[in-house]
């Protein structure tokens, strides 16, 4: 080479030197390429003052060393260097040396990686044989010398990609990343690798050192350098590197045992299953029925028919001697006639002494209330959904105590959507932006960033930022290099420190980028805070800091959209203050939703007495009115809502949001249909007794309906009872409060609301007002039915409905087969879809569909490119000792193959198991080699290495390392020790919080292994890494016998999924299955997935299922004597002889012509019940819930609107529909109801009149 720059530039160079006379032309460079010839040799001074020394040019012989320089090259490049000649002197050496100490600490945990850094730069700067593989291109002339400023390095290709494949896992646990981001600038090849290591910069190489690759050549006279190069899972002990460090050095993990999901095509294999198995019992029906049909038509032909009755076995009828007659009979249910007894006697009771009972009705009510004094909500969803005796609580509570608690975390996203984020003008303006942030102060406090945020080392916050790579100094930034200063930062973040001393990894800062950070379409900035104690004056200061955050960024806002950009941001308070804000927004729709449904029920209640008759004259409409009745009844409702809390309260349970909004509207769906129940009832009494006495009536009343309800709510009680055994709080709780409250609900109904009925019907039969009974209408008509008020004619319109219309409907054969066709298929599909109900609550849908924090969560999915912090937590863990101390190591020979660091490694490497997806942060190993005296920089004594002169040495074996008293003296020194550029291995920075020594009983009371989930982007992903960390610690502690268990800050808020799938089952197995499993498939098809809200609302659907089922069931089971006697005459059946037993509630009949006993009591109930149900539950739910459409919350949107409209509607269809279809067709045998019968009599003997129950002409092809 001639002067700077080959044959032409020294010619240039010669030339300008001949004109100007001031430079020198420089001799031919390297001339010669030749074993035993040198390239360079000796340092010839700096480039600038404050650079590095630069090596002479020398392409003479390699030279015998002196001693002293022997040594020194022997102590650093090892016993091959004995011999030979060298084209290095002492003072490259020392240089060398420096260089080395700085990268030793990083790659001495594996000892192949170690020795080909070594090797490459040993012989780079020493080797005799130099110039074969060494070029100078070019040099600046300095004095009388010239400085080497660029040269060529050939490396052979197998060296070269051996050299990475050593060093490209190797881990720096201090920044809990890779040796590679630091040496290799996050090289992803060998190529990268090489080019990083020759890159002229401060930090890096003095001068350019280029590595062509040997197939670019020629190179004349040039030989690649190709010493041996140790694989990192090496043969050799000395150089084998530990699992963590080498893929290859790593034993197999078992298989994670995974639940398939079985599919057939598009389909679930239980779906498929479902709809196969739905197929086939298709199938098998038609042709049953055909088969059937095909049957009957040929017992015609023969003449061999039943005369009578098609289903004697249910009936209860015997054929007799006649041929042309048969005998039915009725007889009584003993527990069903205890109970119309008791409840005959408890409504005569309360409407004898309807005073008495309202006082004491008030006065049980107002006592309970009184525990509304101790009345406290519990909003922390750490207590609302785990319990406290979970592991997941207890282990977060361990965490806090021993490692304090997680920090508050404030954070901003600066996007840019049309492209990338950066630019000067950008970068300018974000800067003061945090300037701002650091200098705002709280309004109440005046505390500033300083005084809040976690300082790990010193006295620096930690800020990850991009700010932070220029130590949030502006004037740093170059406005011509910023992008590649940005970039270099980006490569090498050890060489951008920021002041808290953590290399910051560019996935923390940038957003939204392939290749490039500089195409980052979003800027990522975190706020650590640190997390005072509950309750603490100084978490008090903090959030009132993050008011004064809040409102800055809400201000910042407006600056980016000026500039064309987009600020979302979340301060640890926000999600606190938005959850309020839309439940006060939540809590008007709902009142208004419980004003609406309180307003149908008082209007509706009376609508019946108000009919056309009695609004002849205008007095009637005053008098006849129920509105305070229904107002009494709404009453009731909320005084045992009220009651229920108070109970609570009083033993120190503490109510929770979904207690406050859901009880009342759970009461009012379970619990109005029974005052609708009570008041029809009540008005039949009238009709058929009207010359009984008030208390005679109610009595009567109450003891026809009144077992149904205490029926349905002992079933209730009994249902949200059982859902108490549940472990999560809020869920535990609202099932309790949810018991009580229905049992007070029907305990005041039976009791208290008898009670006013009868002040009521006294008040109808003194022509009083209602709502101002102090005023008498003494022109009202009390119509003709006895003085009662009642009229014997008239029905409600929806009555008329169900009788002349509906009933025949759906009674029909075919409807009722159609009907219960339809249902089992929609129960088929509904089965099939719950493969499709995904767990999980998005903590999106929680916020106002306006709130600010919409565009940060999407944000954070969108761009955030780190995962959670993940720890996995030693308890009790005596690391003093050695055999221990191989159980939680991983970098010496000695350590177990199934340590902890090992398991973690190895989990690491299959991401989509473990979701696990950074190297894990191991303190104990950091510690030992911390106290290597290789890294003379770290653990010094007296100015020396502290195991500098130790018998036994420091090895990899652990043999004669720390134990005891020993160790946790050099383990508290290691956590004070600060990380420098020296000694990077210093534990202050990264474990001083992370391990909790017991000196007294030497042992480690606490420590943690850091690591980190693989960015988490929906529920699904969430709840599979809290499985997986729960899997991971369980495998460690039984390998280890280890105490250890995973923690990351969101598991707590994930551990009630766990539970909620061993519960769903539970519920859907115990409760009214078909309502259940319906209301779940519809929920997928609505996009409501399974989490504590829908358990809850599951809870309630079970409640429903039992009132729109229990009371149809029991008016289909249990009939009246008259009601079946005047039914079958109503579908002219003759009746020969009546016998009746001695007690009177048993009675026989020898009957001729046919009637169908399951369809006939089916159209009695209906027409006894469906009406008060449907009123009582059906509008007035769907009134109550399509007002909570207009809410701006999108969780009460989905998980009440779309829900509760879901319940409502599957509840009503499988109540009023399917269930009267299937008992008609399946219903068991029926029992005398004792000799309450009500008006029904009367009601039949007017529709005989009018149009009969069912069609008398039905003939058994047609319905039978």
């Amino acid at each position: 080479m001639k002067c700077a720059g080959g044959a032409s530039g020294a010619f240039a160079a010669c030339l300008l030197s001949a004109l100007v006379g001031s430079a020198l032309c420089a001799p031919e460079f390297t001339s010669r390429h030749e074993k035993g010839r040198c390239a360079i040799r000796g340092h010839c001074g700096k480039e600038s003052l404050f650079g590095s020394e630069l090596p002479c040019p020398d392409n003479g012989p390699a030279a015998t060393p002196d001693d002293a320089t022997r040594t020194k090259l022997v102590d650093i490049c090892g016993h091959d260097w004995a011999e030979t000649d060298v084209c290095c002197n002492e003072d490259q050496l020392d240089a060398l040396a420096q260089n080395l100490k700085r990268v030793g600490p990083i790659v001495n945990a594996c000892p192949a990686c170690k020795q080909n850094f070594f090797n490459l730069f040993c012989t780079f700067t020493c080797s005799p044989d130099q110039s074969t593989f060494v070029n100078v291109t070019e040099t600046k002339p300095k004095d009388s010398k010239y400085l080497v400023t660029g040269l060529d390095h050939l490396v052979s290709t197998d060296y070269a990609s051996e050299f990475y494949r050593s060093c490209k896992d190797v881990k720096f646990d201090a920044t809990n990343g890779k040796a590679m981001d630091l040496i290799g600038g996050g090289a992803k090849n060998y190529t990268e690798f090489l080019t990083f290591l020759g890159q002229k910069r401060i930090f890096g190489s003095p001068f350019q050192m280029n590595f062509p690759r040997p197939a670019m050549g020629p190179f004349p006279d040039m030989t690649p350098m190709n010493k041996f190069a140790y694989s990192c899972n090496a043969t050799d002990e000395a150089y084998r590197c530990p699992c963590v460090d080498c893929a290859g050095s790593c034993a197999a993990l078992p298989a994670v045992t995974e639940t398939k999901h079985c599919r057939v095509g598009g389909l679930p294999c239980f779906s498929f299953a479902v709809v196969l198995v739905a197929c086939v019992v298709l199938v098998l029906s038609v042709v049953g029925y055909a088969v059937g049909r095909l049957y009957q038509r040929h017992i015609k032909r023969k003449g061999d028919q039943m005369p009578l009755l098609s289903d004697p076995q249910t009936s209860g009828g015997d054929v007799d001697d006649e041929g042309d007659s048969m005998t039915y009979s009725l007889a009584p249910y003993p527990i069903n006639r205890f109970l119309e007894k008791a409840m005959q006697r408890l409504g005569y009771l309360c409407a004898k002494f309807p005073k008495w009972t309202v006082f004491f009705a008030l006065l049980f009510v107002g006592l309970l209330s009184l525990g509304w004094i101790n009345f406290q909500l519990e909003t922390n969803p750490e207590r609302l959904w785990v319990p406290p005796s979970s592991d997941a609580a207890q282990e977060k509570a361990f965490f806090d105590k021993n490692f304090g608690p997680f920090y508050r975390i404030e954070q901003a996203f600066l996007v840019n959507e049309t492209g990338p984020v950066l630019n000067l003008t950008t970068l300018n303006w974000w800067f003061d932006a945090e300037s701002r942030v650091e200098r705002t102060k709280s309004l109440q406090y005046g505390n500033t960033l300083n005084d809040v945020c976690y300082k790990p080392v010193g006295d620096a916050c930690v800020v990850q930022s991009v700010t932070e790579y220029f130590r949030s100094d502006f004037s740093k930034v170059d406005p011509d290099k910023w992008e590649k200063q940005i970039r270099e930062c980006a490569d090498n973040p050890s060489s951008c420190l920021p002041a808290f001393q953590q290399p910051l990894d560019p996935s923390l800062v940038f957003g939204g980028w392939d290749q490039s950070v500089l195409d980052a379409r979003a800027l990522v900035v975190t706020w650590v805070v640190s997390n005072p104690p509950e309750g603490s004056e100084e978490l008090l200061r903090v959030k009132n800091w993050e008011d004064s955050l809040k409102s800055l960024m809400l201000a910042l806002q407006g600056e980016a959209r000026d500039r064309g950009l987009r600020l979302s941001f979340n301060t640890e308070v926000s999600l606190e203050q938005e959850l309020n804000k839309s439940n006060n927004t939540d809590t008007k729709i709902v009142v208004i939703s419980y004003i609406i449904m309180l307003a149908y029920v008082s209007l509706t209640l009376g609508s019946s007495t108000l009919t056309r008759q009695t609004l002849v004259n205008p007095a009637n409409a005053l008098v006849h009115s129920k509105i305070t009745l229904g107002f009494a009844g709404i009453l009731i409702v909320l005084m045992s809502a009220s009651a229920s809390v108070g109970l609570f309260s009083l033993a120190r349970v503490k109510a929770t949001l979904i207690i406050v909004a859901v009880i009342p509207f759970l009461i009012l769906a379970v619990g109005v249909d029974n005052i609708f129940l009570i008041v029809h009832q009540f008005e039949r009494i009238n009709i058929s007794h009207p010359g009984s006495k008030i208390e005679e009536r109610a009595g009567k009343a109450l003891g026809r309906i009144g077992p149904s309800i205490a029926l349905s709510a002992t079933t209730q009680t009994a249902i949200f009872a059982l859902a108490c055994a549940v472990g999560m709080p809020a869920v535990r709780n609202f099932a309790g409060y949810a018991a009580v409250a229905v049992l007070f609900n029907a305990t005041l109904q039976l009791t208290l609301f008898v009670a006013a009925v009868a002040l009521n019907q006294q008040r109808v039969e003194a022509r009083r007002i209602d709502w101002f009974p102090f005023i008498s209408m003494k022109n009202a008509d009390l119509a003709s039915s006895g003085g009662t008020g009642f009229g014997d004619t008239d029905a409600s319109t929806l009555q008329r409905f169900i009788r002349n219309t509906y009933a025949p409907a759906l009674l029909g054969r075919r409807a009722r087969i159609c009907v219960v066709a339809v249902f089992l298929g929609i129960f088929a599909a509904s089965l099939a879809l719950l493969p499709n109900v995904k767990l999980g609550l998005d903590q999106r849908l929680a916020i106002p569909r306006d709130s600010y924090m919409k565009e940060y969560f999407d944000d954070l999915y969108e761009y955030f490119e780190t995962g959670s912090p993940v720890y996995f937590v030693t308890r009790e863990f005596n690391a003093t000792q050695r055999e221990n101390q191989k159980q939680i190591c991983s970098r010496f020979s000695t350590c177990q193959e199934d340590s902890l660091p090992n398991i973690l490694e190895l989990e690491r490497k299959r991401p989509e198991v473990s979701y696990i997806s950074t190297p894990t942060a191991k303190w104990f190993d950091n510690f030992f080699y911390w106290l290597n005296p290789d890294n003379s920089e770290c653990c010094v004594d007296n100015g020396r290495p502290c195991f500098a002169d130790r018998d036994p040495p420091w090895n990899l074996t652990l043999y004669g390392m720390p134990e005891g008293d020993e160790f946790v003296s050099y383990l508290n020194r290691w956590l004070a020790a600060p990380t420098t550029e020296e000694c990077p291995l210093g534990g202050a920075a990264a474990y001083s919080d992370a391990v909790v020594v017991d000196d007294e009983q030497l042992t480690i009371a606490a420590s943690h292994f850091r690591t980190t989930h693989k960015p988490l982007r929906s529920q699904e992903d969430f709840i599979n890494a809290y499985r997986a960390g729960r899997r991971i610690a369980s495998e460690i502690s039984e390998r280890t016998k280890a105490s250890v268990f995973a923690y990351s800050n969101f598991y707590i808020f994930f551990d009630q999924y766990i539970g909620i799938e061993r519960l769903a089952s539970l519920v859907v197995t115990a409760s009214v299955a078909m309502t259940v499993i319906t209301v779940v498939g519809f929920m997928t098809l609505a996009g409501v997935d399974l989490n504590a809200l829908t358990l809850v609302n599951l809870i309630i659907s079970v409640g429903m299922a039992i009132e729109f089922n229990l009371h149809i069931a029991r008016a289909f089971t249990f009939i009246g004597l008259v009601v079946m006697e005047e039914s079958m005459r109503a579908v002219g059946v003759t009746i020969l002889e009546q016998t009746d037993g001695s007690s009177g509630t048993f009675r026989a009949w020898r009957v001729r012509g046919r009637f169908f006993d399951r369809k006939l009591r089916a159209s009695v109930a209906l027409n006894s019940v469906a009406a008060s149900v449907f009123s009582g539950i059906t509008v007035t739910k769907m009134l109550g819930v399509v007002v909570l459409a207009f809410t701006s919350s999108p969780i009460f949107e989905l998980y009440y609107f779309r829900v509760w409209i879901i319940l409502v509607v599957v509840g009503a269809l499988f109540g009023l529909v399917f269930l009267l279809a299937a008992l008609s067709l399946f219903g068991g045998k029926g029992y005398a109801a004792g000799d309450v019968d009500g008006g029904l009599e009367q009601d039949l003997r007017r529709r005989r009149e009018e149009r009969p129950l069912l069609h008398s002409g039905d003939s058994d092809d047609e319905d039978e």
